[in-house]
């Protein structure tokens, strides 16, 4: 079976899912939750630099095979949806279904998509 997203629109998703999570303290209201705020200036950060040292069309410095890359989006993911807990801010309604909402969204978009390397 086909996976519906393709490499060139996982690029697009990526560097939407950096600037989008860089910014959701301020867009949710999160940002009096330390831990959270932290972890979602860690993700999108980590995912931008990943994104640019990627082999694929949208990457700037070719070095990270692409399947690499969906195997770092996937373990950054499921610990995200793991961090409320592991980094004590779980009581915090809020910024735990922040951080859910981006583990999710991250794990969606790497098993949805097509591991096709880019032909050298």
């Amino acid at each position: 079976m086909e996976k519906p997203i393709t490499r060139r629109q996982h690029g697009a998703i990526d560097y939407t899912y950096s600037a989008v999570v860089a910014v959701s303290p301020e867009l949710l209201k999160i940002k009096q939750e330390n831990k959270a705020t932290t972890l979602c200036r860690t993700l999108a950060g980590g995912a931008l630099v990943y994104s640019l040292l990627t082999k694929a069309e949208w990457g700037a410095v070719k070095v990270i095979p692409f399947k690499a890359h969906l195997l770092i989006d996937k373990t950054t993911s499921l610990f995200a949806l793991s961090a409320p807990w592991l980094l004590g801010f779980s009581a915090n309604v809020k910024a735990r279904n922040t951080i859910i909402g981006v583990g999710l969204a991250g794990l969606s978009a790497s098993l949805l998509t097509q591991p096709n390397e880019m032909a050298s």
